[in-house]
């Protein structure tokens, strides 16, 4: 390693070992509880209830749920707040203090060009960044799948899995750090840009779950008359339920038939509906939903950082 990389990397260093040190640590954490978890799985024979079914309450479930839903979930928060700690961070500072202090001038003047420098001081973020968030998101991943998805465990749709699972997680995160380096090269003062990429990258992460369940449609799930609903199983439910007349019209429980047993059969009769209906995301949904938030973040990744550059070639001018 030489020139503008080894540059780059005794700039970054620090940042680099002290982030390396924090993965190492996660990662015998989740190895040992791991572990530990399976060989109780394995030593009182546990089967695990797919979906919220009911019914499947044991002493073993709780056993074997109790501390390692809490510790993945905690380990997902860790995943879901990468990003932000990267871009507030990492990215802030990356140009921003260069730019205040007036260092990068003298990295010009030794015959860089400006194409050069940036590209091994981002370049080296980047990698880093996307190494680190793939590195928590397959430490999630192992962790939570032997329970996954089954009774008192957490769910695909979990917000603590979710975020910190799948190619979006690694996406997300060098979205922020390009936030965060665009927040330093226009505030020039790196602890307003830390601040001003914070909102930014919450706002950003903010819109994407607020807007999720647009992206595509729920399945819905029909009932004929008083037939037995379907479980929801893993499902992601929206909250959507209500009956349909014959015609194929849906009517919210929320304005009519909030009612059980024999009271329902007469309030479906007296008002002629014929099924019910159920809207849920299965779980086969979320590999679209990741996909489409890694578009949106990677896409945004790469208009920030072009709009980076183009600022930064006319300001060091």
């Amino acid at each position: 390693m030489k020139g503008m990389m080894w540059l780059a990397w005794r700039q970054q260093r620090l940042t680099i070992l002290i982030g390396t040190a924090v993965l190492a640590v996660c990662a015998g954490w989740v190895v040992y509880r791991r572990s530990e978890m399976v060989s109780l799985i394995d030593a009182t024979g546990w089967v695990p209830c797919p979906g919220w079914n009911g019914g499947c309450e044991s002493l073993d479930t709780f056993r074997i749920m109790d501390g390692n839903t809490t510790g993945i979930r905690v380990l997902g928060t860790l995943g879901l707040a990468l990003p932000a700690l990267i871009g507030v961070f990492w990215g802030a500072p990356l140009i921003g203090r260069e730019l205040e202090t007036g260092t990068f001038k003298l990295a010009l003047t030794q015959g860089v060009g400006l194409r050069r420098w940036f590209a091994a001081r981002f370049g080296l973020a980047a990698l880093c960044t996307l190494l680190a968030s793939a590195v928590v998101a397959a430490l999630v991943a192992w962790w939570w799948a032997p329970i996954a998805n089954t009774l008192d465990g957490p769910y695909w749709h979990d917000p603590s899995l979710y975020n910190a699972t799948g190619p979006a997680a690694p996406a997300c995160a060098l979205f922020a750090l390009t936030v965060g380096t665009l927040a330093g090269l226009l505030v020039r003062r790196v602890v307003p840009a830390m601040a001003a990429a914070f909102v930014a990258i919450g706002t950003a992460m903010a819109f994407v779950t607020f807007f999720r369940r647009s992206w595509i449609d729920p399945e819905t799930r029909i009932t004929p008359g008083m037939t037995p609903k379907r479980p929801v199983g893993s499902a992601w439910s929206t909250g959507e339920f209500g009956y349909l007349t014959p015609d194929g019209r849906e009517h919210s429980i929320w304005n009519v038939c909030q009612t059980s047993g024999e009271e329902l059969r007469r309030c479906m009769a007296e008002h002629d509906f014929v099924a019910r209906y159920h809207k849920v995301y299965p779980s086969s949904d979320f590999w679209t939903f990741q996909w489409i938030d890694t578009a949106l973040y990677a896409g945004g990744a790469a208009l920030l950082l072009a709009v980076t550059f183009s600022v930064l070639r006319r300001r060091t001018a």
